[in-house]
Order: structure tokens, then C-alpha cells, then sequence
């Protein structure tokens, strides 16, 4: 049992740092002036947000935080 916790804690040490970096990649929400000015440019990227990079690291994250919250689950039970 204790050879398990041992993995799981490197494999969730991993997740932290893989979280960290994808989070600190992703561009900020908050498009300021020139996100008002451009709205007809807006709905073209607004559809296809999920074949961008910035799309692809949104889902990556997802995944990634979803790891995140099972592996610290299973710490907390082992």
C-alpha cells in the first residue's frame, strides 16, 4: 500500500507543476477596448474557439484539473 501512495504522490506532484504551466500559458478573459470595438471578429473566433491553441489549452486544463482532483481523492483515502 505504501509503494501506492509513493506513485500517486509523484504522478499528483506532476499534475501540479502540468496545471501551473498550462494556467500561467492561457491568455487572460478580459478583452478591454479593442474586444468592444472588434464584436464582428468576435463570432468568428467565438465558434471556432475549440480548433485554436487557446481552445485546445482550455480543454487541456479541464483534463488536466480533472486529474488533479481524483489523484488528491485517492491521497486522501490511501
Amino acid at each position: 500500500m505504501e509503494i501506492l501512495r509513493v506513485i500517486l504522490t509523484v504522478i499528483f506532484v506532476l499534475i501540479c507543476i502540468v496545471l501551473t504551466v498550462i494556467v500561467l500559458a492561457q491568455e487572460g478573459k478580459s478583452a478591454g477596448l479593442t474586444g468592444s470595438i472588434s464584436g464582428a471578429a468576435e463570432t468568428f473566433w467565438g465558434k471556432n474557439k475549440g480548433r485554436t491553441i487557446e481552445g485546445k489549452i482550455e480543454k487541456g486544463t479541464k483534463f488536466v484539473a480533472i486529474a488533479f482532483m481524483v489523484v488528491a481523492l485517492l491521497l486522501s483515502i490511501i
